[in-house]
């Protein structure tokens, strides 16, 4: 298992980003959660069989269609207990 915590940088909100990652990380079978930060980011955990994630990085780093992502920024850590699914938290 591997799992990562990203920060999306670029224009990543109001681009249906959130629930594109949840399509994205749903289809590969990843664990997690995605968010919008005040600071015009967005936030995701993803966790998972380590290609299913790295799959998913690489997706982030394009985003949907009308995304422009300029940059992600990507923490690994150890893999935690995470309910099933990927959820789309409320915004901080």
């Amino acid at each position: 298992m591997r799992r990562v915590h990203l920060a999306i940088k670029g224009r990543v909100q109001g681009v249906y980003f959130r629930q594109s990652a949840r399509r994205q990380a749903e289809s590969l079978g990843i664990r997690g959660w995605v968010r919008n930060r005040s600071d015009g980011t967005v936030e995701a955990v993803a966790q998972g069989k380590p290609d299913a994630v790295e799959l998913f990085v690489k997706w982030c780093h394009s985003g949907p269609e009308l995304a422009d992502v300029s940059a992600v920024e990507r923490r690994d850590s150890e893999p935690v207990e995470l309910p099933e699914g990927f959820d789309v938290r409320p915004s901080l």
